[in-house]
């Protein structure tokens, strides 16, 4: 009888360089020994290993706590493998039930394309473009029919599905859960194996869905991917992560010098997480500054060095330089040199109507709470009374550290 051999590669140190980038900053890479069969094969071979990273795009923009798993394919893409970006245009439909308590409603075809676009566009800012295979999922979901997604609903039990934390929960809390959503983490896992990956990466909430790729591509009779989790980034609160409702983000649309303050903001603990996380600086390279930082040299260095690369990533070196400077501007008392100009009428005008009309304050009640707060100046000089009517002319005004306009009052 024929046995058929199985090839084993060396693990050379070209290997081990790539087992240590796959590692850097992850919570888990499973199973870590395939992995580095798979490199070690790759590295033989010349055959470049195909990374999957899957994102439905339910909303039209992406902050950057959803960089992390982009800096982690970013990373893998410049030692030379394959990434494919897939938007899952089709799962969107269904919509991702990973740690809900309940059941999300689906977005419509055309919100789904919009979103769809600016993910890729945005995403562009990671990867290098010439180098990334972008899919869409409808490709092979649309074309499974009610016989193919019966074919395969029958390759996972009820009993497999219940494990997940959410489903399980939900079930034992008397919450809904639509038939529809035990649907997704198949299709994920189907994606898999349409596109005959490597390697998945996701976040830790991703990890069921993660799985299921492994076990799928086992039922296809294909080699079963690795995963790959990244942690979930802590927002600029320091305690929860980055999430838009906590209003602890940084969008990756926002405008340089927001970028740059948001980023100076952390603190310097939370800075070194954000430097495994979004850096693309070395290991080693952050270890010396942790060092140099340890032994005196002011955090804020560091800090700037990581909000200068964050903000040179999504705009430009230029425009990472000037939000230095606006920075250093605003933190001396100085006027930035983009701030608005405002025209209005009906001078004197009371400082409380005029910071309404102006756009820097909400109202009438909450500019004299800045006031009273002594967060408001006017040409440098913080203002005092409530009461106080401007004449006519032009003024700088100032409220806190990063609302100006130049108001010209007629």
């Amino acid at each position: 009888m024929n046995q058929s051999t199985v090839t084993t590669y060396p693990v050379t140190e070209r290997v081990q360089e790539a087992l240590q980038v796959s590692l850097r900053g992850v919570d888990e890479l499973l199973p870590q020994e395939e992995w580095v069969k798979k490199l070690a094969k790759s590295e033989a071979t010349g055959v470049p290993l195909r990374i999957k990273l899957g994102l439905d795009p339910t909303a039209p923009d992406i902050h950057i706590g959803h960089t992390v798993v982009l800096n982690k394919m970013r990373q893998l893409q410049d030692l030379g493998h394959t990434v494919i970006f897939l938007i899952g245009d089709f799962t969107t439909l269904i919509g991702d039930p990973s740690g809900r308590n309940s059941t999300r409603p689906p977005l419509t075809a055309a919100q789904i394309q919009v979103n769809a676009e600016t993910y890729k566009e945005q995403a562009y800012k990671v990867l290098d473009p010439s180098k990334t295979e972008l899919r869409y999922n409808s490709e092979w979901c649309d074309k499974l029919g009610a016989r193919g997604m019966i074919e395969l609903s029958a390759k996972y039990t009820v009993a497999r599905m219940m494990e997940r934390n959410d489903f399980h929960t939900r079930f034992h809390e008397g919450s809904s859960i639509s038939l529809h959503e035990f649907l997704y983490p198949l299709l994920q896992g189907y994606d898999s194996v349409a596109l005959k990956s490597d390697l998945e990466l996701g976040g830790t909430d991703q990890k069921f869905n993660l799985m299921m790729g492994r076990h799928l591509q086992a039922e296809y009779g294909q080699e079963s991917q690795c995963v790959l989790t990244m942690p979930l980034l802590v927002g600029l609160d320091g305690v929860h992560k980055m999430s838009k409702s906590k209003n602890n983000y940084i969008g990756i649309t926002e405008d340089a010098n927001t970028m740059f303050a948001k980023v100076l903001s952390i603190s310097d603990d939370l800075m070194w997480d954000w430097f495994t996380l979004l850096s693309f600086m070395s290991l080693p390279e952050i270890a010396a500054l942790k060092l140099e930082i340890e032994g005196g040299r002011n955090p804020k260095d560091a800090k700037v060095l990581l909000a200068k690369e964050i903000t040179a990533r999504f705009h430009s070196a230029a425009a990472a330089d000037a939000a230095e400077q606006d920075f250093i501007n605003r933190s001396k008392g100085g006027i930035p040199d983009d701030i608005p100009d405002v025209a209005l009428s009906g001078a004197p005008l009371g400082i409380g109507a005029l910071l309404k009309q102006a756009n820097l304050a909400p109202s009438t009640s909450e500019a004299n709470r800045l006031i009273d707060g002594g967060g408001v100046r006017v040409d440098g000089v913080v203002i005092e009374d409530k009461g106080l009517k401007l004449p006519a002319g032009t003024f700088v005004v100032q409220v806190g550290k990063r609302k100006f306009a130049r108001v010209t009052l007629a």
